[in-house]
Order: C-alpha cells, then sequence, then structure tokens
C-alpha cells in the first residue's frame, strides 16, 4: 500500500505540533511527513509499522521516527472498554535541525535525529517517565511546552537500551503526492484571508474537487474538519492581538474574521478553555508579577 503524504500543521503560537488522542482503538493509517514524529501510546497493544518493520508493541511504547518515514499502529479496542491514549510531538526538519546545529548544548541531538532516520523505539523506562512530560504538556503555554520538549529529547537521549526500527537499506523513495500541493494551496488561501469570509465551495475549487470530496479530503490530511482548522487560526490570531494590543475586543472579533461577538467568545472559550477577557486578564497579571 502507497502511505500517504500528511499535512502537519504547527499547534497555536508554536513552532512544532502537540497533539494528544483518544481513541477506542488505532485505526490503521500509513502515512508520512517531512517532520520528526515523537509518539508514545499508552494503554493500547498491537502492532507498529515504520518502514519494513513490523513488531509488537505495548504500554509505554515510545518511538521517535524521521522525516519522510511510512509509519502506523494498528491496535483493537480493550477489552475492558478503556481507552488507548497517543500523545505526538511533530517537530519541524529545518527547526529542530537549526536547534541542534547553532547551539554547542544540543549537539549531542544531531545523532540521534540521524539514526531516526530508521526510527528509534526506547526502553519502556524512558516512555513512562515521557508520559509525565506529555502529560503536563497539556496544559502548559507554548514556552512550557518548548521546555518540555527539550527536557523530553534530553531523556531520550540519556536511554542507554534503544533500538533501529527499520532496516539500514530501506528507503522511501516516492515522495510524490499531488494532494499535498493542491492542500499547500487551500491553506496559503485560509492564512491570507483568515479576517474574510470563507467558505468550502471556493477552496474546493481551488482543490479542483468536489465540495463533499474536498472536506473529507481536507479532514483525512489534517485530522481537523475545515471549521475546525479555520476557528483555530481565527482564535490563534486573535490572541496574539489580546496579548500585544489594546484593541476592543468586539474589535479583535472583527479583524479575526468572525461574523458576531458572541460567536467569537464560543469559539474562544471551547479552544482555549477562557473568555477573549479572562485570557487577556491572565496575561496582564503574568506580566506584572514577571
Amino acid at each position: 500500500m502507497k502511505p500517504m503524504c500528511e499535512k502537519v500543521i504547527p499547534s497555536s503560537n508554536s513552532s512544532w505540533r502537540y497533539v494528544k488522542y483518544d481513541m477506542p482503538q488505532i485505526d490503521f493509517n500509513w502515512h508520512y511527513h517531512p517532520e520528526y514524529e515523537i509518539c508514545l501510546t499508552l494503554n493500547s497493544q498491537g502492532l507498529r509499522y515504520v518502514g519494513d518493520s513490523i513488531a509488537d508493541y505495548g504500554d509505554a511504547d515510545l518511538v521517535l521516527v524521521g522525516p519522510n518515514m511510512p509509519h502506523t499502529w494498528h491496535s483493537s479496542p480493550n477489552e475492558d472498554g478503556s481507552s488507548q491514549v497517543v500523545h505526538v510531538a511533530q517537530i519541524p526538519k529545518v527547526w529542530i535541525e537549526n536547534q541542534s546545529a547553532d547551539h554547542p548544548e544540543m549537539q549531542a541531538l544531531e545523532l540521534m535525529l540521524k539514526r531516526s532516520g530508521r526510527g528509534i523505539v526506547f526502553s519502556k523506562q524512558t516512555g513512562i517517565y515521557a508520559k509525565s512530560l506529555f502529560e503536563r504538556m497539556e496544559s502548559e503555554n507554548t514556552f512550557q511546552r518548548y521546555i518540555l520538549l527539550m527536557e523530553l529529547f534530553n531523556t531520550m537521549l540519556q536511554d542507554s537500551d534503544t533500538q533501529p526500527l527499520s532496516s539500514s537499506f530501506f528507503s522511501y523513495g516516492d515522495k510524490t503526492d499531488a494532494g499535498i500541493d493542491k492542500l499547500d494551496r487551500v491553506i496559503e488561501f485560509i492564512y491570507k484571508n483568515f479576517d474574510t469570509p470563507l467558505y468550502a465551495d471556493d477552496m474546493a475549487k481551488l482543490a479542483h474537487m468536489s465540495t463533499n470530496h474536498f472536506h473529507r479530503f481536507f479532514k483525512r490530511r489534517t485530522e481537523r474538519t475545515l471549521t475546525e482548522f479555520i476557528n483555530q487560526l481565527r482564535i490563534g490570531k486573535a490572541c496574539k492581538l489580546l496579548i500585544t494590543s489594546n484593541h476592543p475586543i468586539a474589535v479583535i472579533s472583527d479583524k479575526c474574521g468572525f461574523n458576531n461577538i458572541s460567536n467569537f467568545n464560543r469559539q474562544f472559550l471551547s479552544i482555549k478553555s477562557c473568555t477573549p477577557s479572562q485570557f487577556r486578564k491572565q496575561i496582564r497579571v503574568k506580566h506584572l508579577l514577571s
């Protein structure tokens, strides 16, 4: 089966992406992307596919996968009906490689990044410690998440019980995917026009698809619906204005493309777990205390 190229969108106001999945089982989703990926799988067992490696995995499975290496996990539902949890950090290649090249303190990371081209599985002990770091990431701001990511890399570097996954001669040469070009056009359009009304029909035309096909295509490639993606982008822009400007909240709502203040407040609360006014107040309190 030919792997699908996944488009990775960094988390709001961040250079990389952190996401937590909570699901009854892990479906087979053979894919690759140009980012490094750290994946921690909890309360789950099944088969792990990385390159030409197919192996059993169990709880606290921690893996680092290099850029463009096809991979997926696959499990069945747990007998007790409990959820399976996956924490994922996806880190742009140029960003992390520049970090390690530009800072002598991080040069030890270079070798591990090179080794990850085959995929690396870490010891269960490291996986258990990584669980505590990922759980802290869930509720932290972007700066604290960056610190926790560096701590996670450092923990992985200390592990002397790592194993490569894919064979040294495996390579995935066909990385062309027409779909990624279509998605790039759409995302560029959204970023340029986020403050104006956006319609699925217009973006479907950009991608040369029917609207129904486009909705399925976008969700599969970004793991978010079109509406979720646009709202998350707009709320990210709103956060920046709440921090850097004194504009009234109603003005910020308009500047970020929301059709009314009630919808803005509702979407902000859903994504940030606080209202825009609470967010601004928290930022000002932190500034006074710093």
